[in-house]
This record gives structure tokens, sequence and C-alpha cells, in this order.
């Protein structure tokens, strides 16, 4: 009889839940490190600048739902993007709606344009990361996304160590001095300028040269050579933010 009593309030707060995706968007913008946000025009947080995403539909994945999202949001096409699932957030309070499971991603890419607003959107426009986690005048952001982006930025540090995904913050070709730039925007240091580029170098499959680089040794060109993403996906041995920047 107890079980009998207690599956109709269990359907109940079924019914009541639904899945989302969230969407980190990073790129390195003017010497910073910065995140796509949107202002929502609806309720709840009506006004509030909050991490693209929404519902996920009855005939798509988590993946799928995060890529529609990016386009829908803000008119960024996933074309380019790196794209990884970072977390479930699934704190019962998080949304005022109804129990909402929100499944997070992180994007990152070079050159991504301004944004423009979507359907479920008044405005989008890049932030530093820096000034939204770190400056107390910053606009709080909506639900729990503050969170979601602190865990994120460490996810990406973090990644910076141990793989070569720096490389992938970059239009090809590019200079070490533009890679070093990567470095210093997502671990808020530089790297020492020496030791950095022997490490990149001597790391193989870390970049390649550009295939104009050799013409433009060979002519005496004084501009930085250029390179490309190698082919190696980890650091071995990781490349430590606390050894890397302590010059």
């Amino acid at each position: 009889m107890m079980h009998t009593h207690s599956i109709p309030a269990i359907e109940r707060e079924r019914a009541q839940t639904a899945v989302t995706v969230d969407v980190v968007i990073m790129s390195v913008r003017d010497g910073a490190l910065r995140v796509l946000l949107v202002e929502r025009g609806g309720e709840p947080f009506a006004g509030s600048w909050a991490l693209p995403g929404g519902f996920i539909e009855p005939d798509e994945d988590a993946h799928g739902a995060a890529v529609r999202e990016l386009a829908e949001e803000t008119g960024v096409a996933a074309d380019g993007f790196h794209l990884e699932q970072l977390a479930t957030y699934s704190a019962p309070d998080r949304d005022p709606r109804m129990r909402v499971v929100s499944i997070a991603h992180l994007a990152f890419a070079p050159d991504l344009p301004d944004p423009s607003e979507g359907s479920d959107a008044v405005a989008a426009r890049w932030w530093s990361v820096e000034d939204l986690l770190d400056d107390p005048d910053a606009p709080r952001l909506a639900f729990d996304h503050e969170q979601i982006l602190r865990d994120a930025l460490e996810r990406v540090r973090a990644k910076l160590e141990y793989t070569t995904l720096a490389t992938r913050f970059l239009a090809e070709p590019f200079t070490i001095a533009e890679l070093r730039a990567v470095y210093t925007a997502v671990w808020g240091a530089p790297p020492d300028r020496i030791g950095f580029t022997r490490r990149v170098l001597a790391t193989d499959g870390f970049v390649g040269p550009d295939p104009d680089a050799a013409s433009q040794a060979r002519t005496g060109n004084p501009r930085p050579m250029l390179y490309r993403r190698g082919e190696a996906t980890q650091l071995q041995p990781a490349l430590l933010r606390s050894e890397a920047t302590s010059a």
C-alpha cells in the first residue's frame, strides 16, 4: 500500500522535469578571454544576462540541441567550433519554473563574429570573463550560470596545460606570439616567452611550420614565422601554468 500511494507523486514529479542545454562559448578577442551572453527576453530572469541555451527537443540529443541553440540565440553557426560536454547541473531549485536539469557544453573557436540576437534573446554580446567573475559591479547572471562559467573557465585552463587545444582559439596560420597570447588570456598571466617558445617548438606535433614559412625563411623575410596546428592532441609532459608563468 505504501508503494501504491507514492507512485502518483513520483509520476507528477517526473512530468514536471525538463532537460536543457547551456553553452559556454569562449573566444579570445582584443587580447582578452571573452564569453558570449544573451539578454533574456522572457521570464524567468527577463532582462538578465545568461548563457545561450534552451530545452532539448524530443527528436534531438544534447549535442544537437547545443548546436541548434548556438544558431538560434546568437546567429553563430557551430562550424569550426570545438564543442564538448562540460557537466550536468541538477540542483532542484536552479530554475523557478520546474525541475530543470541542464547539460552544459563548452565551445570555442577563433575569429568569431559579433553575435546577433535570436528568437529568445533581446540582445547578445561578448563579455570579458575576468570582468564577469571578478568585478563586483558586473551584472549577475541568470540561474546558476555564474557557476557554470567558473567551471568552464577552470576546464579551459586545465586543458591548456595537458592538451594542444590552445591552437583551436587561433585562425591558421599563426605565430608563436599569438599562441602565447592565448595562454596569457586564459591563464591570466603570460608564460615566460623564451621558455614557452622553446617548449612549443620542442614538443612533437604541437605546431608545424606553415608551407610558406620555409620560403619565407630562405628569402630573409623579417616577419615572424607562421605555424599551423600539429597532429598531437596531448602534451607530454604537461605545460603547467604554475611553472610556465613563474618567471
